[in-house]
């Protein structure tokens, strides 16, 4: 990874794990007891192998950005000491904080698990480091890669956690319009002299033709804006392949963590699978089309996806799937990942613009 990528993605990890650590940012309040008393509280009474996991889990990937941050800066003294040192500090403060918050508990054990997990990641760089991992990927993006990738290799990397928090269709992103409604309707209705009932919108269920063209949509956009600057044909039917069994592992993970193991692949029925084979076949028509091309292509499909999918009503087993991931054990990343499906489409929008006036100028 090269410096000029390693510091954003790093920062983007330390802002990951800020909002995982407090969110729901809500209800902040003096509880009485010092910020660093949960040192030396007794051991937790309840304890699982989910929050275990997750707390060392969480913190390896940041361990290891920082190694690879110091390795590429002027000073590489003690990468894996600095790893872990900051990523201990950042977690004692987070710690500290949710003492404040009534719907987080502060524990010793999980900031012992977080600097545990930070040392694991951090040596686990070091050691693929050593073994020549960083010349490695160096010479990939060279190879596969054109200048000024950054912008689609993050959106690329971020799709998978994008598609982790449930759709109302199978691989659809942005559907924010219903909610919006909904927020201006309460605020309209708050502020109101004479509040009264809210109209209620009924919509009708989108037609089999429009699921399939959602679900297609939703797996040619990315293949498009790999495009952008994957330049040899070859390599982008790689990156096709490799995207397509990205997001179906990622939607079958979604219906897993929602539904149980036995609902892996439930969401995947005749026209989702129509719409999966369809944006294969466009996608492999499209790419020994220019990469320009492909932007302004990813720009109109983002729009197309994103203007049928607020059409999409929430189903009442959509809102079941919503009220599970709102409670338990995903109330540490059910509000990132729901950010992030809702912000991926309008993110991808500006970054395909970005593409296309970036080669206009070169033109």
């Amino acid at each position: 990874m090269r410096k000029s990528a390693a510091w954003p993605v790093t920062w983007m990890y330390v802002a990951l794990v800020v909002y995982a650590s407090l969110y729901p940012f809500a209800n902040w309040r003096d509880q009485g007891i010092a910020p660093w008393s949960f040192l030396w509280a007794p051991l937790p009474r309840y304890w699982s192998g989910f929050d275990v996991a997750l707390n060392l889990v969480g913190y390896m990937p940041l361990g290891a950005l920082l190694v690879l941050l110091i390795l590429r800066g002027t000073r590489r003294s003690a990468p894996v000491l600095g790893a872990m040192l900051f990523a201990a500090a950042l977690s004692l403060l987070m710690e500290g904080l949710q003492s404040y918050l009534p719907q987080r508990v502060a524990s010793r054990e999980d900031w012992l698990l977080n600097t545990a997990g930070a040392l694991l990641g951090a040596l686990l760089a070091l050691a693929l480091a050593r073994a020549g991992w960083l010349a490695w990927w160096d010479a990939w993006q060279r190879r596969w890669l054109a200048p000024q990738s950054r912008g689609v290799l993050a959106l690329l990397l971020a799709w998978p956690a994008a598609l982790l928090f449930p759709a109302a269709v199978p691989f659809g992103m942005g559907q924010v319009w219903n909610r919006l409604a909904d927020a201006v309707d309460a605020l309209l209705a708050w502020g109101a002299l004479v509040p009264g009932p809210a109209p209620v919108a009924v919509s009708a269920a989108l037609a089999p033709s429009s699921e399939l063209a959602c679900v297609a949509l939703g797996l040619l956009v990315p293949c498009l804006l790999g495009f952008c600057v994957v330049q040899s044909v070859r390599h982008r039917v790689a990156l096709v392949l490799l995207l397509l069994a990205v997001g179906f592992a990622a939607t079958g993970l979604s219906a897993a963590l929602s539904w149980g193991p036995g609902h892996t692949w439930a969401w995947l029925n005749p026209t989702s699978g129509a719409g999966a084979a369809l944006a294969l076949v466009l996608a492999l028509a499209l790419a020994s089309v220019p990469a320009r091309v492909n932007a302004s292509l990813a720009l109109l499909a983002l729009g197309l996806s994103v203007g049928l999918l607020n059409q999409a009503p929430d189903s009442p087993y959509f809102a079941q799937t919503l009220h599970a991931w709102e409670q338990g054990r995903f109330i540490r990343f059910h509000g990132f990942a729901q950010w992030l499906g809702w912000a991926w489409p309008y993110a991808a929008m500006g970054v395909a613009l970005a593409h296309i006036a970036r080669r206009g100028q070169r033109n």
